[in-house]
């Protein structure tokens, strides 16, 4: 709502606008009148609508046209005064002050007119015949008063209905001509049933409209007063309300009637509590609340957050087959004025056999886009009714901002959820391959995939230690010359060659010796295209004794062209990295991540202190390879625990 309201007063002279004024202010008619009152300020505490009202006063005889055109151009609403005994002044209205007034305002945002004809105590009759016929031929002319200012008739009242002209105009939601609501008021109100509709049935039942009565107005409804609204629509409006439920029809109905009962402003406090502005568009205060993000933090989904997100894929999956088809996701988009997912989406997160976004899809979806796009995740949240729906100041409640990273190599642990991993190779190499395997797709699967509708992205949740994490991989496409900041900003690296491509490995080598060979960001290379013949590579070291040259783990062996769903063994050594980045969790042998070397690692990481017991029979679950160590280090860890 407005900060202010600036109320101007303009007329032929001696039609009693100064008087008005005064009589508001004293309370009295003022025996001598000034040819203009000063501007006057009225303190919010003091009027109906609580926000502080400035009227201004136009005098012909002290003031130039240009002074009038100023003022015409600052006010909120414009109050035109007739006298309802002289003919000429309300000839004056449609001759000079409505075109003066249209021609110096912009045709998209026309100031709202009140009519007021003052000295209707020197008159037995009513101007209302006169004026209605202009009213009908203006949609400016919110409404028309007639007062008197020397026996302070309907004085307040006037003022009233200026402000409320200003704070809930009748212009944006109802066209009087066609005697029904604008297309733009019913696509609002029409999100809104929507959004509190909670179930998805069509339907608003008893506690619905509980929660929205609650939500609007801080106040539930009446048992009475609920049945006594639904029998107004039931009476009105066929299928208005259907099981005891309000449907969108009746919805519509009610609001529909409080507008043309001049209750408008019960339809504006609606949108307004659902983030919608004058223009009946949604305010970038609604959908981008404020949000810090220091540097070197990232920004996550509350808890809550995934409990809203869970409430909000149920209520629209109507199968209950854990799965969202393309007719359910466009649905569950029908909230937002466009389609926020599009077909790379698929090729993003987890579907099932149908290409469906999974639950788990969905989620990761929302996880990725808090991650690499906040502003875009409060956006979305907003057009979702996340505020309304969970009580909340703003969708800035939604979001969880990690601590600074250098913190968490500190104290060596992180209480971060999501992890970022950048996967850097030459073309060819395998990149685009490795993130769909994140997603279970073999390679017959991926060759299905549509050029276009292929991603850079990948995300999935993986399993470190009995923890869910959020592993995100993004594919950096090849350039040696240069690479961005953003390339750079991430948990882990993987470096991917072609095995079968004698010169895959020296694109690895480059970029490892150039950006991350004196960074703190662990690294990883994968040898990927494993299943087929191994070529030797064009460059001075082999990839093992490159990796052993630089203390990297050895290039892990890996392959999507499997018939089943490629294994997740090699994600969950990349969130590990990413995880513990101070642990140097890099293998002293040639084993495939032996017990041994784990459990060394472990050690030296000093990361005893929050192992509980049952982490032994993960290290023993996990392995790929035990070797005769084992029994030791199993005992210096039995010590190091309870020391």
């Amino acid at each position: 709502m407005r900060k202010d309201v600036r109320i101007l007063l303009v007329g032929e002279p001696k039609v009693g606008k100064t008087s008005l004024i005064m009589s508001l202010v004293s309370e009295e008619f003022p025996d001598d009148v000034p040819l203009r009152a000063e501007e006057i300020t009225i303190p919010a505490d003091v009027t109906p609508e609580r926000v502080p009202t400035h009227i201004v006063d136009y005098s012909e005889a002290e003031q130039s046209d240009e002074q009038l055109y100023q003022e015409i151009s600052k006010a909120n609403v414009i109050c035109i005064v007739y006298s309802v005994n002289n003919k000429k002044s309300i000839e004056k209205v449609t001759s000079h002050w409505i075109p003066l007034i249209n021609d110096r305002t912009d045709k998209d945002s026309r100031v709202p007119l009140i009519l007021v004809g003052n000295k209707s105590d020197l008159v037995e009759h009513s101007s209302m015949e006169t004026i209605l016929p202009i009213m009908n031929q203006y949609s400016d002319i919110e409404t028309c008063v007639e007062c008197s200012a020397k026996n302070l008739k309907n004085i307040s009242e006037l003022f009233y209905y200026a402000q409320k002209a200003v704070l809930h105009p009748t212009g944006p939601l109802y066209c009087p001509e066609e005697k029904e609501m604008k297309p733009s008021c019913i696509k609002a109100l029409t999100r809104i049933f929507k959004v509190s509709d909670l179930d998805n049935d069509g339907i608003l039942n008893d506690n619905e409209l509980n929660f929205f009565q609650r939500t609007c107005f801080n106040t539930p409804l009446a048992p009475q007063a609920l049945e006594d609204v639904k029998n107004v629509v039931r009476k009105n409006v066929t299928d208005g309300v259907k099981n005891n439920g309000l449907t969108l029809k009746g919805f519509l109905f009610l609001h529909t009637l409080f507008i043309q009962r001049g209750r408008h402003e019960t339809t504006w406090t609606v949108l307004r509590r659902f983030g919608y502005g004058d223009d009946l568009e949604l305010q970038q205060e609604y959908l981008f609340p404020l949000l810090k993000i220091p540097v070197d933090c990232t920004t996550e989904l509350s808890h809550n957050t995934y409990l809203f997100l869970q409430s909000v894929f149920d209520k629209h999956d109507k199968d209950r087959d854990c799965a969202l088809s393309p007719e359910e996701v466009k649905d569950l988009f029908k909230v937002f004025p466009y389609m926020p997912w599009g077909p790379d989406v698929n090729n993003t997160v987890c579907t099932n056999d149908q290409g469906w976004i999974t639950y788990q899809g969905y989620l990761s979806q929302w996880t990725l886009t808090t991650y690499l796009d906040v502003q875009r995740c409060l956006e979305y949240l907003g057009y979702l009714g996340y505020s309304i729906i969970c009580e909340q100041e703003s969708q800035a409640a939604a979001i969880t901002v990690t601590r600074n990273k250098r913190i968490d190599l500190q104290k060596k642990q992180t209480q971060r959820s999501v992890f970022r991993c950048n996967i850097l190779g030459a073309r060819g190499s395998g990149k685009t391959s490795f993130l769909q395997a994140f997603l279970g797709r073999n390679l017959q699967k991926q060759r299905k995939i549509r050029e276009d509708h292929k991603s850079f992205y990948s995300i999935n949740t993986t399993y470190v230690y009995g923890q869910e994490k959020y592993l995100l991989l993004h594919e950096v496409m090849p350039d040696m010359d240069f690479l961005s900041e953003a390339d750079l900003a991430c948990d882990v690296v993987c470096l991917v060659y072609d095995v079968n491509n004698p010169r895959s490995f020296e694109y690895c080598a480059k970029i490892y010796k150039q950006y991350f060979m004196d960074s703190k960001t662990p690294c990883m290379v994968i040898a990927s295209k494993s299943d087929l013949h191994e070529a030797r590579q064009h460059y001075s070291l082999t990839p093992l004794d490159f990796c052993r040259k630089h203390k990297l783990h050895p290039p892990q062996p890996w392959t999507c062209n499997t018939v089943d769903a490629p294994g997740k063994e090699l994600y969950t050594k990349l969130t590990t990295m990413a995880m513990y980045p101070h642990a140097k969790l890099r293998c002293m042998c040639s084993c495939n991540w032996c017990t041994f070397c784990i459990c060394q690692n472990i050690l030296r990481s000093q990361l005893l202190r929050t192992i509980k017991a049952k982490f032994y029979r993960v290290i023993l679950n996990r392995c790929s390879y035990t070797c005769f160590w084992l029994p030791f280090f199993l005992f210096l860890l039995h010590v190091f625990t309870f020391c």
